[in-house]
């Protein structure tokens, strides 16, 4: 396992005026990831695992939280203490292509946090030599494929089964720094939720 890569975390700011905190996850989060896992949905924990799956065993939690932060990274999004956010890559291996995914928690769905993972994983991605994502999802994951749409990215799907393959170079684009400059904002006060509502 590489060094953890510390200096990569930061704070955002959704377009809503939530600030989060966005960092590589760690080992010792699999007790957060536990409890971030056990209030998705059924549908949102659906679309992510293709099934119904409730509970993450032992061996799940290490191996979604002990990552090399090279073939293997994963950053993580939280509010309060609490993980509201996830996403991953994982490299095929002896090729320059990664498998990403991601999961929100689903009352903060749509405020933009998905996107923001998508475009840092990719920056770490590049970084390390990697130059294409892909990804499976459903055909009725709506908000998946629009996180590919809206990155600016140029996404090549194809579908079999009800399942849609997704590809697409991650080199940075003129469409990929628009899309960023659109929402990306300077972190300020905190806003809590009873005032973003």
């Amino acid at each position: 396992m590489s060094a953890y890569p510390a200096a990569l975390a930061t704070d955002i700011v959704t377009d809503s005026g939530f600030q989060l905190s966005l960092r590589p996850i760690r080992p010792d989060d699999a007790a957060l990831l536990e409890r971030f896992h056990q209030r998705l949905s059924s549908q949102s924990i659906y679309k992510r695992y293709f099934s119904l799956h409730p509970v993450l065993s032992e061996h799940e939690l290490r191996y979604l939280t002990e990552v090399d932060y090279v073939t293997r990274f994963a950053y993580v999004v939280e509010y309060l203490g609490e993980l509201i956010g996830v996403g991953r890559f994982d490299r095929i291996p002896e090729t320059s292509v990664a498998e990403v995914a991601f999961i929100v928690s689903d009352e903060f769905h749509h405020l933009g946090i998905g996107l923001m993972l998508l475009e840092r994983l990719a920056d770490v991605a590049w970084s390390l030599g990697i130059t294409t994502f892909c990804a499976e999802t459903q055909a009725d994951n709506r908000s998946m494929m629009g996180v590919f749409l809206a990155s600016g990215f140029v996404v090549k799907t194809r579908m079999e089964d009800e399942i849609i393959s997704a590809r697409f170079s991650i080199e940075p684009t003129e469409a990929s720094r628009a899309s960023r400059a659109r929402h990306s904002r300077v972190p300020h006060e905190v806003v809590n939720e009873e005032e973003a509502r």
